[in-house]
This record gives C-alpha cells, sequence and structure tokens, in this order.
C-alpha cells in the first residue's frame, strides 16, 4: 500500500518535524538521528523556515507518534535519550535528490527550480537548474499506483519570471491571493473573449441568412412575373 498524501496528508507539525530530520541528516550527520530537543529546536529555529513555528514537545511529540504509525519515522535507543529518524525515502519510494527536493519545499515554502537548486547546496548539489525540472516534473507526473503526485507547478505569479513548485504532501497548496487573483482574471478573460467571439460569429451568420433571403425573395418575384 502506497503512502497515501492524497486521502491522509500530513498536517503542518507533521511535515515540518519530518522535514528537520531529512534537513539534518544532510546538514549535521554527526547529530543524526536527533534527540527529542534538538529535532524541537531544528523545527522552531528562525532561518531557513516558511512559515516560522513556535512547536512544544508535546506537538511533536504527538507528530511524531503520528508519523511513527505511517511508518515516517523510527525511534532509536541512543547512550541517553531516545533519538528519531525518518524513513522518508523508503515509503515513497523516492530517491535521495527527490527528498531534498521535497524537504525545502516543506521546510521553505514554494520556490522556483533555480531556487530549490541554491537552496539544495548543503542536501545535494545538483549539477544544474534542468536536472532539479528533471526530479520536479517526475514527481509531479508520479502515478497514482506510486501514491499520485507529490509536487504541482504553480500558475505564475504577477510579474514573476519563474512559476513555483509546491509540495502535496499536507494537501493542495493554498495559492497566494495575488496568484490566485490573477489566475481567476485570466480564465474569466479567456471565457469572456470566447463568448464575444461566439456571438460576433452568430452576427455574422444572421447577416449571412437575411442577405439570402433577400435573395431568395427577389428570385421568387422574378419566377412569379
Amino acid at each position: 500500500m502506497p503512502f497515501d498524501h492524497q486521502n491522509t496528508p500530513l498536517s503542518a507539525e507533521q511535515a515540518r518535524v519530518l522535514a528537520t530530520l531529512l534537513e539534518k541528516q544532510r546538514t549535521v550527520p554527526d547529530s543524526y538521528p536527533l534527540t527529542l530537543n534538538s529535532l524541537l529546536s531544528g523545527c522552531n529555529q528562525k532561518t531557513s523556515r516558511e512559515p516560522l513555528m513556535q512547536l512544544t514537545e508535546a506537538d511533536a511529540l504527538a507528530a511524531l507518534d503520528a508519523l511513527r504509525e505511517r511508518h515516517l519515522v523510527i525511534e532509536v535507543s541512543g547512550q541517553r535519550a531516545m533519538r528519531w529518524e525518518h524513513n522518508f525515502e523508503r515509503v515513497l519510494g523516492v530517491p535521495s535528490q527527490a527528498s531534498a527536493l521535497l524537504g525545502l519545499l516543506i521546510l521553505r515554502g514554494p520556490q522556483t527550480a533555480a531556487e530549490l537548486r541554491t537552496n539544495a547546496e548543503r542536501w545535494h548539489r545538483f549539477a544544474d537548474t534542468s536536472s532539479v525540472e528533471a526530479f520536479l516534473e517526475e514527481l509531479q507526473e508520479r502515478s497514482a499506483e506510486k501514491g499520485g503526485p507529490l509536487v504541482q507547478l504553480l500558475p505564475k505569479a504577477p510579474g514573476a519570471r519563474e512559476a513555483r513548485w509546491a509540495h502535496l504532501l499536507c494537501g493542495e497548496p493554498i495559492l497566494p491571493a495575488a496568484a490566485a487573483a490573477s489566475h481567476a482574471t485570466v480564465a474569466n478573460a479567456a471565457a469572456t473573449t470566447g463568448l464575444a467571439d461566439l456571438t460576433e460569429r452568430v452576427t455574422l451568420l444572421e447577416t449571412q441568412v437575411a442577405q439570402l433571403q433577400q435573395r431568395l425573395d427577389a428570385l421568387t418575384r422574378s419566377l412569379g412575373d
């Protein structure tokens, strides 16, 4: 049974805990697996986080329990305290490059492929932006048998040069108001344009029918004479 994020999405707290484990495994391997205190500190840090959170120990433990039930985290014995590690790649069936991108999207919010490449420097060094895009497209085209898409390319925001990617582990992403409004405006404009074109075509056809009718009437009178 694949990880079912579509019907049972992660909560924001669960996603933050999971992504923090992903991050610390790569950036501070000597401290990994993490103690609860280290994990909590990573979840609540003020840099490289969007949005900022202030999880309590109870919040973190509740998130860990939920993640453990889904086999996404594992509790391991430490010398002085219990420690935690993720089981993300195995459960989702994704390579380490893809898990790095997903972790970054969870921790920092929607980003362009170029931003992801820059931010992933300490996680994984991608050769170029094209390689990042290739992994993102693979995650977006993920089949239903494997659990469905894990990322989505968002509508381009007004004035933005590139569109941003968002993860889907917590459900459908909430579009920023400006982007959502722009998307709706484009859709409405397209609908309005289509209606105007249809109206113009109907008017033209009506004119042509009227002209044909006039010619038919004239021909009928000519034959009658």
